[in-house]
């Protein structure tokens, strides 16, 4: 690990920023107190409810801690593709008996600005981003108050410019990966073509020299020393952590990872308009191939479905956010988790060094 990774988690885990309630307060400091970097999911709160929240992880830890922005998007959404999407969801408006919602009540900015004064004027440990890089006068003040950046990659080219806006250090997400694939740029041209996380740390090993946070699918300590031998510093782990006691999700996201009846993930943008990795259920099955590119605004008119079908107990009409992995998922504390995860991790340096002996 690079010195200041070094500084800021003993080992070389970093629990993923998981927006929507999953990576909360209590989740960041059980990992950070256990010796791995917690974060902060700030992505569809206010700069308020984000202040809030790290006041809260403070108050449970003195460790180290990160926090993950989303960058504001472009106003590149069709109306009238979400127009006619929003016709194809009426049935499921009926069905929930509740509004879909104004896919243009919030901006495509998430409060970036205001959260970013937040950030400088009361500085955090670290800092990561989404959806694309910030500029070199961001991270330059980000750097000047003592902050570690990371900037999430999903290519070497945005790798790149990365390094070239001054980030610190990258997070390499591969396609297997839960949740939004990070891309800089939402091209639905690109659908499907998303790199495998350990070719994709091998490339961007050979174009930056920064340190590099590997995540997409890790579920276990041996998959953590893989990435450490093709050049990551760092795993980040999302749907590990999910079914922690002190994650966020809600109960039936958390049941879903591992019943038998959801097999297999996929990307979809039926949920938000954004390429996203979920357990494959109804909605995505009957809405996923209409979606139109559209995030947020998708996001928001699918708000209220989500939260109906979450309230009546109907996981097959919500977002089921998973990596590939997520049937490896195991219900530990959050600490058990990570003192396991480096156990695991130990034993596949042992055995990689007796291989090498022999």
């Amino acid at each position: 690990m690079s010195s200041v990774l070094t500084d800021l988690c003993r080992y070389p885990i970093v629990q993923a920023p998981m927006a929507g309630g999953a990576s909360g307060p209590q989740l960041a400091a059980a990992v950070s107190e256990a010796g791995g970097l917690g974060f902060l999911a700030a992505g569809y709160k206010t700069a308020d409810g984000m202040y809030h929240e790290i006041k809260q992880l403070r108050a449970l830890t003195g460790r180290p801690f990160g926090v993950n922005l989303f960058m504001p998007q472009p106003a590149l959404a069709d109306p009238g593709a979400v127009d006619v999407y929003r016709h194809q969801l009426a049935g499921e408006a009926a069905w929930y008996e509740t509004p879909l919602g104004d896919p243009d009540a919030v901006g495509g900015d998430d409060g970036y600005e205001a959260k970013l004064a937040v950030l400088l004027d009361d500085p955090v440990p670290a800092v990561s981003f989404t959806f694309g890089c910030p500029t070199r006068d961001t991270l330059d003040a980000l750097a000047g108050v003592g902050t570690y950046t990371v900037v999430t990659v999903t290519t070497p080219e945005e790798a790149q410019a990365a390094r070239w806006a001054g980030a610190d250090a990258v997070c390499v997400q591969g396609v297997e990966a839960g949740g939004h694939q990070s891309t800089h740029r939402d091209d639905p041209l690109a659908d499907g073509t998303g790199i495998g996380l350990l070719s994709l740390v091998a490339q961007v090993r050979e174009t930056v020299d920064l340190p590099i946070v590997a995540a997409g699918g890790l579920m276990r300590g041996s998959q953590i020393a893989a990435v450490l031998a093709v050049g990551a510093q760092a795993a980040q782990l999302g749907t590990a952590f999910l079914v922690c006691p002190e994650s966020g999700a809600n109960p039936l996201h958390k049941q879903a990872l591992t019943n038998p009846l959801f097999a297999g993930t996929a990307l979809t943008r039926a949920f938000s308009g954004r390429p996203a990795r979920g357990l494959v259920n109804r909605f995505i099955r009957e809405h996923g191939p209409y979606a139109p590119a559209a995030y947020p605004q998708i996001h928001y008119l699918t708000a209220g479905l989500r939260k109906a079908a979450a309230a009546s107990g109907d996981a097959q009409g919500m977002a089921l956010w998973a990596g590939q992995g997520h049937r490896m998922a195991r219900e530990l504390a959050a600490g058990r988790l990570v003192d396991l995860l480096v156990e695991e991790l130990d034993a596949a340096r042992t055995a990689l060094d007796a291989g090498r002996a022999r």
